[in-house]
């Protein structure tokens, strides 16, 4: 069978710099020995924030008897027999790359635990991917779903990367503030007042980091309902949807016309303490999962074979 070369979409420009062998010459243009040197750097990145709760981390974790309450770990390690799995799946000589997908045997466990947990049944083949934690899952949804300068709505306090990212998937977050005197509930009037022509998703992470809160059924329900009036995007971190305290986990992927809309994050560090593993998933339809794995595959290509078989392990056996 004759190769067929691959023929990029946009057909790459001729060299014509330093690099150019026609130019005969190997020098940076990027400075001279006379003139100012061109910015480095992304305008994009420049302007973002470093991550003052990882700053934070980094000065506790050089300090002796400090007990760090600033990241989302659980004061308990990986259970045995889940670090068991992962030594003996090395030992078994499970060492190559998996599916972009991720193992189907993992994808079937992870379907047949959001049947029980959230209620909706998802395609383990097309509408579940297995990422490099749930935070690889949130870039590559926004990724996914954004064109430049769509708006993407954040309930604000939120977990760190959700701006950044949007930002860096060329979109604009669109921040509503929550308080305390509601219990940080985002409330669909507020959602609402918060819609323009350019808004593509709203981001939630519920139950909330960093401030635990939970959304009320009847608040959820009003969010689901403009987010279909809207023609809107859900991406819904669910991470600590294991730690529910009052009542039972809800996901608004699980509201009447929402599981077609939704993208549902989850993973295993805060339930399986396992936040080491960089091991998350998504689920979603499976156009968006598509688009997503798309990504991955270029950026990432697929979890740690071993991640994955000590996640399929911890779903299991708990």
């Amino acid at each position: 069978m004759n190769a067929v070369a691959f023929k990029p979409a946009i057909e790459p420009v001729k060299p014509s710099g330093p690099f150019d062998k026609s130019s005969g010459s190997t020098s940076s243009t990027s400075a001279s020995s006379t003139g100012p040197r061109r910015e480095r750097i992304s305008a994009v990145v420049r302007s973002l924030p470093p991550s003052g709760i990882r700053r934070f981390f980094d000065l506790v974790a050089e300090m002796k008897g400090v007990v760090s309450l600033g990241v989302g770990e659980p004061d308990f390690v990986t259970p045995q027999h889940v670090r068991d799995m992962a030594m003996y799946s090395l030992e078994q000589g499970y060492t190559s790359y998996t599916s972009n997908f991720g193992l189907l045997e993992l994808r079937e466990a992870i379907s047949d635990y959001l049947r029980h947990f959230i209620g909706n049944v998802y395609d383990p083949r097309k509408e579940i991917l297995v990422t490099v934690g749930v935070s690889e899952a949130v870039d590559l949804a926004l990724r996914a779903i954004l064109e430049p300068g769509d708006e993407v709505i954040i309930p604000e306090p939120c977990y760190v990367s959700y701006k950044p990212c949007t930002v860096l998937a060329g979109g604009v977050p669109v921040v509503v503030s929550t308080t305390v005197q509601n219990g940080f509930q985002l409330t669909a009037r507020d959602l609402e007042s918060h819609i323009t022509g350019r808004t593509k998703a709203i981001l939630l992470c519920y139950p909330n980091n960093p401030t635990g809160a939970t959304l009320s059924y009847e608040n959820m329900e009003g969010i689901a309902s403009i987010a279909v009036k809207h023609d809107l995007l859900v991406i819904s971190d669910e991470i600590y949807g294991e730690l529910t305290y009052s009542g039972t986990h809800v996901s608004i992927a699980s509201f009447p016309d929402m599981q077609e809309r939704t993208i549902v994050l989850n993973g295993f560090s805060k339930a399986h303490a396992m936040t080491g593993w960089r091991i998350g998933y998504a689920a979603g339809p499976s156009d968006i999962i598509a688009a997503m794995v798309k990504i991955h595959q270029y950026v990432a290509l697929c979890a740690p074979i071993t991640a994955q078989k000590a996640a399929y392990e911890a779903l299991l056996h708990g």
